[in-house]
């Protein structure tokens, strides 16, 4: 079965509480939910963690093996060269996430690591944002393996 994983950096735990005003106000583990009924034909996995070295060690475990990365780094995205490093060392096709427009918030938010390592971006599409990353990925990759 084809796997894609869902990886979501730090305060993406926080989902649903964290500034609903700006991110909402569903949780990802409900969100998540739907969009394992939206992609039955997939086997869908979801990891987040708030810690920089722990997302490297993920992507290093299913970066060689699974068939798609689903990445939100948070605010990784704009300080983290060890997870740009980690992107380029892996094979698994990368689409990267951003709930909000990075490039229309601070100016620190522009700076992004991870936008070279991605085959695509998906940005300021809010949650939304997840199931047209993982539809890229199977229009765009997945379809063309099979």
């Amino acid at each position: 079965m084809i796997q894609i994983i869902i990886i979501n950096g730090p305060n993406l735990n926080l989902l649903g509480k964290r500034q609903p005003e700006i991110y909402g106000t569903t949780s990802f583990d409900d969100y998540f939910y739907n969009l394992e009924k939206e992609f039955p034909e997939f086997n869908l996995h979801y990891y987040q963690s708030n810690h920089e070295g722990d997302i490297i060690d993920k992507l290093h475990q299913v970066g060689f093996t699974y068939d798609g990365i689903v990445l939100n780094a948070g605010g990784f995205t704009h300080t983290s060269i060890a997870i740009a490093d980690a992107l380029l060392a892996i094979t698994t096709p990368v689409v990267e996430v951003h709930l909000t427009d990075i490039y229309k918030r601070e100016s620190f938010r522009h700076i992004n690591y991870v936008k070279n390592s991605a085959i695509w971006s998906v940005v300021g599409l809010g949650l939304e944002g997840y199931k047209q990353a993982i539809q890229y990925l199977k229009v765009n990759v997945i379809m063309n393996k099979l």
